[in-house]
């Protein structure tokens, strides 16, 4: 990797204004756009004129928001995935998190490559820690009883409920994870967590008082929600769609809530550390 690079970083929200700030800091010539004012040697760009000669264009995750457009919450104005497509170059290195289908197609019909990197492991596992706390810390504002002594059940036993549940059982809640696999349920019983198949909910929710959802596919529907003790607490961490019915619970006046993005919301330094490591290590592949 070169030892300064020209990285342009366009939308996002508080993870890419932190990881600007420390890759200039790494001694690369930064820009940003629909960021909001730049600082510490950063430079805000108000247009896209000259990011086309960016060694690496960096844009946010999730890179689209509904309409076609960039996500970019941070920008006085709308900016759309089409102008900023059509303004870089065929062939130009371009690192993007959590690419849909649309936009790989749109950025593939003219000539572009995304390099998706919330695809990769490294990050996918950084991500967990910060989630989980961010997790922990909606349980606590929202639950109406300490974690000490509830019963939680935790949906899915990948790297977010691997993180989850540890954190958990550590402030003293009776943990139980769900999960399809019964290899997951073996290394969950193994760590001395209550086991449930997540195909066979229904019927074992009424004692929780705090259920998280890690699993990107609908598990809590009208029929589970129903099971639910009058002041549990839902918290969907899966991506969209996730994997809660939210019109169901708030018919039924479940308390559910729609967490995404945690990274960016509770550790934004730590999120923006993850991800110029991720990003510096997509560079070095590529021989940049």
């Amino acid at each position: 990797m070169k030892h300064e690079l020209d990285i342009w970083l366009i939308g996002g929200d508080r993870r890419q204004v932190r990881l600007a700030g420390l890759l200039a800091e790494d001694g690369h010539s930064v820009h940003t756009l629909g960021l909001g004012p730049a600082t510490g040697g950063v430079r805000e760009e108000r247009e896209l004129t000259g990011a086309a000669l960016a060694d690496c264009v960096v844009l946010p995750l999730p890179v689209a928001a509904p309409g076609g457009r960039l996500n970019a919450p941070l920008a006085e104005e709308p900016l759309s995935l089409e102008g900023v497509f059509a303004a870089l170059r065929p062939g130009q290195i371009i690192c993007a998190g959590r690419v849909d289908d649309a936009t790989q197609a749109m950025a593939r019909d003219r000539g572009l490559v995304l390099h998706d990197y919330f695809a990769r492991e490294e990050l996918a596992v950084a991500n967990a820690v910060p989630t989980a706390e961010g997790a922990i810390q909606i349980a606590l504002e929202e639950m109406p009883v300490t974690l000490h002594g509830s019963r939680a059940l935790v949906i899915g036993y990948g790297r977010l409920g691997r993180a989850l549940a540890p954190r958990l059982a550590g402030l003293e809640a009776k943990v139980s994870v769900a999960a399809r696999k019964y290899a997951d349920l073996a290394w969950a019983e193994g760590f001395g967590f209550g086991t449930e198949h997540t195909g066979e909910l229904k019927g074992w929710l009424c004692g929780y008082d705090l259920v998280v959802n890690t699993a990107p596919a609908l598990v809590l529907g009208k029929e589970e929600l129903e099971e639910l003790k009058p002041e549990c607490v839902v918290i969907d961490l899966a991506s969209l769609p996730g994997g809660v019915d939210f019109a169901a619970a708030q018919a039924l006046g479940v308390k559910a809530v729609q967490a995404l993005s945690l990274p960016g919301k509770v550790a934004p330094a730590t999120a923006a550390a993850y991800l110029r490591s991720t990003i510096c290590h997509i560079l070095h592949e590529l021989g940049v």
